[in-house]
Order: C-alpha cells, then sequence, then structure tokens
C-alpha cells in the first residue's frame, strides 16, 4: 500500500474514535445514571471501542474524557469493576465530575458496596446541590439497599423541587407514595 493510502486510513479511524467519544459523551450527560438493569448488547461492537480505548489511555494516561467512555462502555456490558476502576482513573483527573462520581456510585451500588455508593451521590450533590441523577440513585439506595426510608423521602422530595416533571418524576412520587404505605421503622433507626 501506497503510505497516502496508510495515512488515510489512520487518520480516519483517530477521526472515528474522537467521534465516538464525543457523541457517547454528550449522550451519557443527556440520560440520567439509573439503576435498572441493563439490556442485552451486541458485545462485539463494545467489544472494539473497548480495545481502541484501551489503546489510547494507553498511549495517553490523562484523557480523563476516554477513561470516562470505557468506563461507559464497562458500566453498559455491566463489568462492574473495570467500570469502576475506569471512573477512578477519570475522577483523578476531574475528581469533581458529579456524573462520573454518580455512575461510579451506580457500579458501587451494583457491586454490593453500598457506602460507596452513598459516599459519591454525596460527594456528586456536594459538587452540583442540584445533579438529579446523584438524588435519584441516592434515594434508590436509601430506599432498597439500606431501608432508610426516611432519607429516601428526604432526597426523593429535594428531587421533585428540581425535576418536578417527566417519567423520572412520575416514578419518584410513585416511590414517595408507595413509603406512605409501608410501616414505621424500629425505634433506633
Amino acid at each position: 500500500m501506497k503510505k497516502e493510502t496508510i495515512l488515510l486510513v489512520v487518520v480516519t479511524l483517530v477521526v472515528g474514535l474522537l467521534v465516538v467519544i464525543l457523541v457517547n459523551q454528550s449522550a451519557r450527560r443527556s440520560r440520567p445514571a439509573t439503576v435498572t438493569s441493563p439490556q442485552a448488547v451486541p458485545q462485539v461492537d463494545y467489544q472494539k471501542q473497548i480495545q481502541m480505548l484501551e489503546r489510547v489511555v494507553a498511549d495517553d494516561p490523562g484523557n480523563s474524557n476516554a477513561w470516562v467512555e470505557l468506563g461507559h462502555l464497562y458500566f453498559d456490558l455491566g463489568q462492574h469493576m473495570q467500570a469502576v476502576e475506569a471512573y477512578d482513573k477519570a475522577l483523578e483527573l476531574q475528581p469533581s465530575n458529579p456524573n462520573v462520581l454518580t455512575d461510579q456510585g451506580v457500579m458501587f451500588r451494583r457491586l454490593g458496596w453500598y457506602d460507596r455508593a452513598v459516599g459519591n451521590f454525596l460527594k456528586a450533590q456536594e459538587v452540583d446541590p442540584t445533579h438529579p441523577q446523584s438524588m435519584f440513585n441516592l434515594g434508590v439506595v436509601y430506599r432498597y439497599d439500606l431501608q432508610d426510608f426516611p432519607k429516601a423521602r428526604e432526597v426523593w422530595k429535594k428531587f421533585l423541587t428540581v425535576v418536578s416533571t417527566g417519567p423520572t418524576a412520575d416514578q419518584v412520587r410513585a416511590e414517595l407514595r408507595a413509603l406512605e404505605t409501608l410501616p414505621a421503622p424500629p425505634p433506633g433507626r
């Protein structure tokens, strides 16, 4: 092959990778990190993207966007520990990113590390007190994992002051109604 052809292929791959990173980053910002179960995903495409991003971070370990995208891919594949590790690298570079703190918190929850999940969600709230995804997920952990209904109620009421309409707000209202029907927690709780 000619040098120009090889150069064109390499440039096309790099541009394609950058477009994937930017599009995925934009899409990730626009959707909340909820704690629903993952959908079946075509792993072939994800695996190629993972390999490409692993090469990018090997060559440029300071590329926080690539670490975030790598974490998102592992997140979407349900590879919780790998996602946590990629998010750790991203947070070393951008410690005040509430979206990454929240996504890592969701992974901590899926690993059963509820205290670490709560810590991440609270840290995201410190960075951005109106960050809806961290509020929503904090309520989920309090409600379903820690059975701390008063804290879940408090967080979700705050959530509704930030997000008052839409499907997630409707879901939170339903959760609050359901909490009203539960018996009071035992004394000392």
